[in-house]
């Protein structure tokens, strides 16, 4: 690590990512080395809706939202790298590849992130990322996927 790694807060993580409660699903993202890497943070909580239905009784955080995090994680880190805070980043999956579910993840979890890019640069539309997501050391899930981030004209 370097001192020249960067971080967004959830302030600026809003500035950058047009997900809004109850689909924003990264609270922090530290360690953002350029277009290479960066970790995402999420602390869950018993508040957050989908427990209502996944499970009643036994809350667990569904697959598709802890594979989603990641993704919000990577267009963070892309987002900084590039400074598009501001600048209405629209950001769709185009795949998912090689995802495998490991542990549960339950309230009180602090899921964490690690996000690496694949495939991707500067100025370019479509980039794929590789991403593990963790609790207390232990891999929760791990999965590849493409995404096109879009900007307005």
């Amino acid at each position: 690590m370097t001192d020249s790694l960067k971080s967004a807060d959830i302030q600026m993580i809003q500035r950058i990512l047009p997900h809004r409660y109850p689909f924003l699903l990264v609270d922090k993202v530290v360690d953002i080395d350029g277009f290479s890497t960066a970790t995402g943070l999420k602390n869950v909580t018993m508040n957050e809706p989908h427990f209502q239905g996944h499970f009643p009784g036994t809350p667990i955080m569904p697959g598709v939202t802890i594979v989603e995090a990641m993704a919000q994680t990577s267009a963070v880190m892309v987002g900084v790298a590039m400074d598009l805070a501001d600048k209405d980043l629209l950001i769709y999956f185009m795949g998912i590849d090689r995802c495998k579910f490991r542990r549960k993840v339950v309230p009180g979890d602090v899921l964490t992130m690690k996000l690496r890019t694949m495939r991707g640069k500067p100025g370019g539309k479509v980039w794929k990322f590789s991403g593990v997501a963790e609790v207390e050391g232990e891999m929760a899930a791990e999965a590849e996927f493409t995404a096109m981030m879009d900007l307005p004209a």
